[in-house]
């Protein structure tokens, strides 16, 4: 049955409240629905039973909450297409408040949706008919993820489905981006759509916004004079836009680039212009700073700029509304495209004969000797433990053309080699920990054919719910490269800790309070258990085997496979 029979069939049989949702999510975009079903989901099953699946988004389940929505960021990052969640009333959007939070601090535009205990004890489908429906309700369920979602509501009426879809989605892909919330009452999903209802009418996100001339002119001129300018960026988008117009204004003009607190990189590791991930030199030299769409561009207490320094802030939100102390210097905001942005100020700059080729020598000699330094320390590391700056080069070394790696607290992208934009995922400032792997399986799901990495260390592996997300992998047969980078302790504690009292009794101490991971479990049976290919690599010398041997298990098996390394202890990560 097509489509629009499907529709017409439901239309003339008496559509509810859930069928006109889920063919109002399709019409939206929504490729699947990850979702992890409650006993108020018999309407939206029956729905997804009763309607032609090439009519509604496929539903995919998902064995924990904070996976669903880690799937659906992870599935945007790699296709530019929002997808959305539901999940079991307030039990549910509690264990999915982590993900939505993360969602919002990197702008993703995840639908997420719950079922909302009934409101009704008797009198109407849908009513109350166990214990935990009494339980379950809040006064503001909402109240959950409000703070950080763009919009929330709950469903009144049947008739409601298509247009909350469609609203909810226009708003989500509309800049900024960023998460949505719909509430959804069994009444109002088992309800019937009246007759005289008129059908959703279709809605788009808003256009992209444009930079104000006069701004692009203002920052264009401060640029072009500037005698050490730099651009300061932390992300990109999942076409590529931006990275490819920093490249070429950054190559055009000899400004000098540098990706500090990186979330979605953006420049090639080797390009000329390219000074690396560390902030500290090059914001200390600059007279003009460009800052595009970056929230924590640099620590205040720790790499304030000179306050003769001009700082242009460019994106789609360039003062971080979200945010409520965030204090950085500001001399023009330029609301904008972050792509739009940067080539309309290639467009307007000027170039400076002379002082341009010095800059552009001088940045291509800092940048092979960042190179060769990344080496040199990587090649120390091969040892047992393995330090992280080996295991990086090692990882960068399988990725190839296209494969890509979702890293929380692994990787070091200095250490790697990649060619260019959006192929290093990175856990976003939020810090909502679990998130690389189901990340990666979304990914995984929006391109089968890739190489998809998650790279983290034990203990987030811990937060993301590892028996839950091998069960996805097997089940949806995704066969994500998992490495759990093995120190046996919460090291970013530790090193706060050491930071803040360097010469603290805690520092001192044999073994710090609150930090050990020992002992550390079998994480390799863990994935075991849902079939996954498992090695332990405990010296570095091992390791380029041990990742071949993994690609070629997904290359010929299709099977996901987990690598548990055994890496050293760093007080500098």
């Amino acid at each position: 049955m097509a489509p629009d029979q499907a529709e017409g069939k439901t239309e003339a049989e008496g559509r509810t409240g859930a069928e006109d949702l889920l063919l109002g999510l399709k019409r939206a975009g929504i490729d699947f629905i990850f979702a992890n079903a409650g006993t108020d989901f018999p309407p939206i099953i029956e729905a997804f039973a009763a309607l032609d699946e090439g009519a509604v988004p496929v539903p995919v389940t998902v064995p924990h909450e904070t996976a669903s929505v880690a799937m659906a960021h992870g599935y945007y990052l790699l296709t530019g297409r929002p997808q959305a969640t539901m999940v079991h009333v307030n039990v549910g959007l509690a264990n999915s408040a982590m993900g939505v939070i993360n969602a919002a601090s990197d702008n993703i535009p995840v639908l997420v949706m719950s079922g909302r205990t009934p409101i009704t004890e008797h009198g109407r489908r849908g009513a109350r008919v166990s214990p935990i429906q009494y339980g379950q309700e809040m006064y503001d369920q909402s109240s959950l993820v409000s703070d950080v979602v763009k919009f929330h509501y709950e469903m009144r009426y049947p008739e409601q489905g298509g247009l909350l879809a469609a609203r909810a989605a226009a708003l989500a892909m509309s800049e900024p981006k960023g998460p949505v919330y719909i509430s959804l009452p069994r009444e109002a999903l088992m309800d019937t759509v009246p007759a005289s209802a008129a059908g959703a009418s279709p809605q788009v996100p808003a256009t992209v916004p444009y930079p104000d001339p006069a701004a692009i002119a203002q920052a264009a001129q401060w640029l072009s004079a500037a005698k050490s300018p730099l651009i300061v960026c932390q992300r990109g988008d999942p076409d590529g836009r931006v990275g490819a117009a920093l490249a070429e204004m950054a190559e055009t003009f000899a400004v000098p680039v540098v990706e500090p607190f990186s979330i979605r990189n953006l420049m090639a590791s080797d390009h000329p212009m390219f000074r690396g991930y560390d902030i500290k030199e090059p914001l200390a030299e600059a007279d003009v700073v460009l800052v595009v769409d970056s929230g924590v561009p640099w620590i205040e207490s720790l790499h304030r700029p000179a306050t003769e320094t001009r700082i242009v802030h460019l994106g789609p939100d360039p003062n971080f509304q979200r945010m409520p102390v965030r204090g950085y210097q500001a001399d023009l905001a330029v609301a904008s495209d972050a792509a739009a942005g940067l080539r309309a100020l290639a467009a307007a700059m000027e170039p400076a004969a002379g002082v341009e080729e010095e800059r552009r020598s001088r940045c291509a000699r800092l940048g092979r000797e960042r190179l060769e330094g990344a080496d040199e320390e990587a090649a120390a590391g091969c040892t047992s433990p393995m330090s992280a700056e080996w295991m990086s080069r090692c990882v960068s070394a399988i990725m190839g053309e296209r494969a890509v790696i979702f890293s929380e607290l692994g990787i070091l992208p200095g250490s790697m080699r990649v060619n260019g934009p959006n192929r290093i995922f990175s856990n976003p400032h939020s810090g909502g920990l679990g998130w690389a792997l189901p990340a990666a399986l979304g990914a995984q799901l929006a391109d089968r054919e890739r190489l998809v990495i998650a790279c983290m260390g034990d203990g987030s592996y811990m937060f993301a719910n590892p028996i839950a997300c091998h069960q996805i992998a097997e089940a949806l047969e995704l066969p994500v490269l998992t490495i759990v980078k093995n120190n046996s302790m919460w090291n970013a504690v530790r090193r706060s800790v050491v930071n803040s009292y360097p010469g603290g009794a805690a520092a001192k101490a044999n073994l710090m309070p609150l930090t050990s991971l020992e002992p550390s479990p079998d994480y390799t049976r863990a994935a075991a258990a849902s079939r996954a290919y498992t090695e332990r690599v405990e010296h570095g010398v091992d390791l380029p085997a041990a990742l071949g041997r993994a690609v070629e298990v997904i290359r010929k098996e299709r099977r996901q496979v987990v690598l548990d390394l055994k890496v050293a202890i760093s007080d500098r990560y």
